[in-house]
């Protein structure tokens, strides 16, 4: 009897541990398997089309008091469902989403401590997602996560395009290499940043895109991070295994909790297609719909700036040379003005000028308030208050020039990483744009964070950057968050997100360069959790021409510069050069002025990340259609059809591209300006020089 009793007991204990669950994607193409492993291991594995993406993998958190959610598990129960919607974005890159998938919730239970958790799997036709679910129970209420253990099991040493794994930056260049080459490169790959904490000589960040030799694109992220740390990867060189690494705070603890929680959704996207990856909306997909009611005010916009002449150092953010300076007890009245500020009533009005001839939205104002002066590196707590102008920006006079002309004007708060500080004057702030007809404003986070210890990408900080989304809409302003965390899609569920920096912008180009090849990835990279405030348009590619001190020059053609307001999709586009200089060349700024920055429908015509990429878009409620492609350091001659065209209109083409003899380090500036008829049937064949690229707009002919 007793033998009988153990037979059937260790047959009950390993079908816990074979017990197998699978289920496909709408197409069928992708299945989805989970597992429990001796021990009660949970693990999933991932094929597209019968080729392994994700090996077995394990799953599960590591706490920092009490037995890790890693092991002992039985499954309680499992569910499916399908799952078929469509959505319409406040602004976005197509006129409707489709949010189509099978979902698979495992509950598991863990033997020795009765403690539940819940995995939750949505495969979709372009991917899966994942996340834990930890629901209300007495065993699990409050926990302080160590590190979570998630598995990404690869099935090769893979191309991959990396940044080195940081707690506070993704201001890197991407390297390209094997994953195997990842620890020999590193050194190489971090470069000075003015906050950074790298963790780990194999560590690299999210989205992380991956080519398999058998010609896979997969693309590793996380959606709907909201009160959790940022997930890095940590990769086990020698098995091709990425592991989380989530951000710690000063503490070094990876996150507090309480249940019922959620974490954020692991995702893969894959495809045998590298267009897929950049048309895929599995990100925006996993986050809640919009929180907010009323979305009338949440505008995308195009707009100029005083900021290109400080970057490149023709102007100043300081009103003066003073060093030693305290906010609170400096009268900046008695302080000699040092003759290079650039934020001046005079100067602005030149900007609200230009933009107003122009069409454009708005003109964003840099170093307009007091403390500009000495806090850089500094550590200082408090540094700016948001509402007092230096003395030669009038605010009042400002305001009725600008509203005179049609045109808003765009705050900038740095915070100078004093997040205490932001938050004590968060609401008083947001108050006094709306009081002077701010409706938008660029936040910045430079330098390491106050309190001391945190970093960009943990815990608080998250909550802290969504709390500003959150406060700024009570005040109906929309918010462009430069250093913050990278978008894991929040601006479907908060659309007054409009815009992130997260990644070496523009900016750059004055500070030694970007790679030729840097726009041909980060599509593939930094944009698929959202838009990218990148800041194009730069046709003075020579940086000496506004300070001879730099000798930095834009690694581009000037025709590749209109392409990237094509191919860097963002609902908030700077024309980021100076007027004087767009004045020179306005045969090409008019593609400035009429590319739209939100869309009804957008198509990858060609892409391979690292070489090129061809997009075509077609503007919101308009016929009109805009083409943008961008290439590495190679050129290429680029082959599109036409086909996405209306079916027997005729359009005018107006191509904007290379030179034969435009190269981006050797002569930039050469561009040629056409016009051809065209239809729905006509292939454009069209040389893309080292560095460059076109861009293309296509209205309907007159009467047509």
């Amino acid at each position: 009897m007793a033998g009988r009793v153990l037979v059937v007991l260790c047959l009950s204990w390993l079908s816990q541990q074979v017990r197998a669950e699978e289920i496909k994607s709408p197409n069928r193409n992708l299945t989805l398997n989970f597992s429990l492993q001796a021990g009660g291991v949970p693990t999933y594995s991932l094929t597209y089309k019968g080729r392994p993406v994700i090996k077995p993998s394990h799953l599960g958190l590591e706490l920092k008091n009490g037995q890790a959610l890693t092991n002992g598990f039985a499954v309680t129960s499992s569910k499916t469902r399908a799952f078929d919607e469509t959505w319409t974005p406040v602004w976005g890159e197509t006129k409707t989403i489709r949010n189509h998938y099978n979902e698979l919730t495992i509950t598991l239970t863990q033997a020795a401590t009765k403690r539940v958790m819940l995995v939750h799997f949505r495969v979709f036709d372009d991917g899966l997602g994942f996340r834990y679910d930890f629901p209300k129970q007495p065993e699990l209420a409050y926990f302080v996560v160590k590190e979570e253990r998630t598995q990404f099991a690869l099935a090769g040493d893979h191309k991959a395009f990396w940044l080195p794994g940081d707690y506070d930056t993704q201001e890197y260049s991407t390297t390209t290499s094997k994953l195997s080459e990842v620890r020999g490169l590193m050194k190489t790959a971090v470069t000075p940043n003015a906050s950074q904490t790298t963790f780990s000589p194999t560590g690299v960040q999210t989205p992380l895109m991956l080519k398999s030799q058998d010609g896979l694109y997969i693309n590793l992220h996380e959606a709907a991070l909201i009160d959790y740390s940022t997930m890095s990867l940590d990769l086990d060189d020698k098995n091709m295994v990425l592991e989380s690494h989530l951000t710690p705070d000063a503490q070094g603890n990876k996150g507090y909790l309480q249940t019922p929680c959620l974490s954020p959704w692991r995702t893969i996207i894959v495809s045998d297609r590298a267009g897929d990856i950049l048309e895929s909306k599995l990100v925006l997909n996993l986050n809640e719909p919009t929180k907010y009611k009323d979305v009338s005010w949440i505008k995308p916009t195009k707009y100029v700036g005083v900021w290109w002449e400080m970057i490149t150092g023709k102007s100043t953010w300081s009103y003066t040379n003073a060093t030693n300076i305290k906010l609170d007890s400096t009268d900046y009245s008695k302080l000699k003005p040092n003759g290079t500020h650039g934020a001046n009533t005079a100067h602005v009005k030149e900007y609200i000028d230009f933009a107003a001839q122009h069409h454009l939205d708005a003109v964003l104002v840099e170093g307009w308030n007091t403390g500009w002066e000495d806090w850089f590196g500094q550590s200082k707590d408090y540094v700016f208050d948001f509402v007092t102008p230096y003395p030669d920006f009038d605010v009042q006079e400002l305001h009725r020039y600008a509203a005179s002309k049609g045109v808003k004007i765009i705050m900038h708060h740095e915070t100078s990483g004093s997040v205490r500080n932001y938050e004590r004057h968060l609401d008083t702030a947001y108050k006094f744009m709306a009081d002077n007809g701010y409706s938008a404003v660029k936040s910045g986070y430079v330098g390491n964070i106050l309190p001391r210890g945190e970093h960009h990408y943990g815990q608080w900080l998250n909550n802290h950057y969504l709390y500003t989304i959150t406060e700024a809409a009570k005040y109906k302003i929309m918010v462009n968050a430069h250093e913050a965390v990278r978008p894991t899609g929040l601006a479907r569920t908060y659309p007054n997100l409009i815009g992130n920096e997260a990644a070496r912008g523009t900016e750059y180009e004055s500070f030694g360069g970007n790679n030729a090849d840097h726009t041909t990835i980060l599509p593939f990279t930094r944009l698929i959790g959202g838009p990218m405030d990148y800041t194009p348009g730069i046709f003075q590619t020579k940086i000496s021409a506004y300070n001879p001190q730099n000798t930095s020059f834009v690694h581009s053609t000037l025709a590749r510069q209109l392409a990237l307001y094509v191919t860097m999709y963002s609902p908030l586009q700077m024309a980021a050069d100076l007027p004087e200089t767009y004045n020179k060349h306005l045969d090409a700024f008019q593609f400035i002025e009429d590319v739209a920055v939100d869309w009804d429908d957008s198509k990858v015509l060609e892409a391979e990340p690292g070489d090129y990429i061809t997009i075509a878009r077609k503007a919101k409620g308009k016929p009109n259609w805009f083409v943008g492609s961008t290439c590495d350091e190679q050129g290429r001659t680029s082959t599109i059809n036409l086909g996405f065209l209306d079916p027997g209109k005729k359009y005018v083409a107006t191509v904007y591209a290379d030179a034969k003899d435009a190269h981006y380090e050797k002569n930039p500036q050469a561009y040629a300006i056409r016009k051809v008829s065209v239809t729905s049937k006509t292939k454009l064949t069209q040389y893309c020089a080292p560095g460059g690229g076109y861009a293309i707009s296509l209205v309907p002919s007159a009467g047509k």
